[in-house]
């Protein structure tokens, strides 16, 4: 038996005991229900990931809703692709960042705004999908009541997923969240004196 044939044969036998287990763990996975995402960390592309499960679920014909908090300032891709479909309703809190703006009460009177119609979408059990972009800078800013924003993401409609993204996201959001992920700033282009680029940092 050639060296190639054996492990060809050892690949085959490791993949379908692989299988067998996934299999598995596939079979016991019976609960259905709207999940509470949280993409958060230092590293890059945490919206790029939601708007990209934003995109999955408008290929599905899903219904969703953005709001996006901080940003506004810049004319981001993500919005001129889905600010005018017909399946998404996209608001966009429009004061840049809070280094830029430099007026904590003006954050606070925008943040208090924009979450109007975050808390309308969760509200909603029309709507499939609700990207929560960057809330989590609202919470540890304390733009926005911490409990206020917990309770209303809690009483959702049972099926409704939710995508939240930003740093620093608090202990309470990862607590009830279904998934967390970090994203780790292992290397970054800015942080080598490369600008940023559009269609890949915005």
């Amino acid at each position: 038996m050639s060296n190639d044939t054996e492990r060809n044969q050892r690949h085959k036998r490791a993949m379908q005991r692989k299988k067998a287990l996934v299999d598995e763990r596939i079979a016991a996975a019976d609960i259905d229900k709207g999940l509470m995402v949280v993409l958060t960390g230092n590293g890059k592309g945490k919206s790029s990931s939601a708007f990209g499960m934003l995109a999955r679920s408008v290929g599905h014909g899903l219904r969703c809703g953005v709001v996006q908090f901080i940003k506004g300032q810049w004319e981001c891709g993500e919005q001129l692709l889905f600010d005018s479909h017909p399946l998404v309703e996209f608001h966009v809190m429009n004061t840049g960042f809070t280094w830029e703006t430099q007026d904590r009460e003006a954050d606070i009177t925008a943040a208090k705004s924009t979450w109007t119609h975050a808390s309308a979408l969760l509200k909603d059990p029309d709507v499939d999908v609700v990207l929560l972009d960057e809330l989590t800078y609202m919470l540890t800013y304390g733009y926005l009541d911490a409990e206020e924003v917990l309770s209303c993401l809690k009483q959702r409609p049972a099926g409704q997923h939710v995508i939240i993204t930003g740093r620093n996201a608090n202990a309470a959001l990862i607590e009830m969240a279904d998934t967390v992920s970090e994203i780790q700033d292992t290397k970054h282009a800015f942080n080598q004196g490369i600008r940023v680029q559009k269609g890949i940092d915005y």
